[in-house]
């Protein structure tokens, strides 16, 4: 029994994480999406491994040592039967998962807009923390992202360091960050709720607390916390801007610019700043 004891506290562990910070734990429609593709596959792919999981110890008994010659037959050497069972079944489970993930990747491109009127929240990366720029609110933050719940949200995404990837595991879809470059995500959350993001793409020293507070929240708190930021957030000036392009983590940024928390608000957020790290020449040639 001690043998199968780490084990089952794995197990306890793996579920005991899970919460709302896993598409297995869906909180959009895009994660639903994805939890039921993943057990469609699981599912499937259990036509493969259950004749394995159960025909390798039933060989292993029936045809052990001791057990002397079994049913063993030096002579046979072919089952047409047999064969079109061996080939024929895993033909069939490439068809239906290659059927299946043809359609889910055209459904579920990360492109393509949601349905009804989206926020825009401009993402970038940088070491080792995000800035989310909301250019309809006039306002920036690191360390929390805030949005309203069942509406969706439309991510412009780019780094202005090394590739990253944004990733919100409880709302589905993770896509990369490329520096000089800008990629595209739509999420939307079915209901209130709190979650975790993250850079899921290794990205040096600081990559381990890369990570962020999710909030979705009704349209009345959204629009308070909204302009509560354009009234008390800190100026975004160039000793901001100096800072995120300062390789630091998050608590460093906050501790630089003289802020306790876990997170900050910025007022008056350049509007121009997302275009200029996504598209400025000059950047793609200091990656090269």
């Amino acid at each position: 029994m001690k043998r199968f004891l780490p084990l089952f506290l794995f197990v306890l562990l793996l579920g005991g994480c899970e919460g709302k910070s896993s598409f297995l734990s869906p909180q959009g429609p895009i994660a639903a999406a994805q939890s039921q593709h993943f057990w469609y596959v699981v599912i499937v792919m259990m036509v493969v491994c259950l004749p394995v999981f159960i025909g390798v110890p039933w060989i292993i008994l029936r045809y052990r040592y001791k057990h002397g010659r079994g049913d063993y037959s030096p002579r046979w050497h072919f089952s047409k039967p047999l064969e079109i069972l061996v080939w024929g079944v895993p033909v069939l489970v490439i068809v239906a998962l290659g059927i299946k993930l043809a359609n889910a990747t055209l459904a579920l491109d990360p492109y393509e807009p949601l349905e009804g009127d989206a926020v825009e929240i401009q993402v970038i990366g940088y070491d080792w923390k995000w800035l989310f720029i909301y250019p309809e609110q006039g306002i920036a933050t690191v360390g929390v992202l805030v949005f309203p719940a069942d509406r969706p949200v439309s991510f412009r995404i780019t780094s202005d360091t090394v590739m990253q990837s944004f990733f919100i595991p409880a709302l589905g879809s993770q896509i990369y960050a490329m520096k000089g470059m800008e990629t595209r995500l739509n999420l939307a959350a079915t209901g209130v709720g709190e979650f975790l993001g993250e850079n899921s793409q290794y990205s040096g020293r600081g990559f381990a607390t890369q990570s962020f507070a999710v909030h979705a929240v009704s349209e009345d708190d959204f629009a308070a916390w909204a302009e509560s930021g354009n009234s008390d957030g800190v100026p975004f000036d160039e000793a901001v801007l100096d800072a995120l392009q300062t390789p630091s983590t998050r608590s460093e940024l906050l501790d630089t610019l003289g802020l306790t928390g876990e997170s900050v608000v910025f007022a008056d957020a350049p509007p121009d700043l997302f275009t200029s790290v996504a598209t400025d020449p000059s950047r793609m040639g200091a990656m090269q």
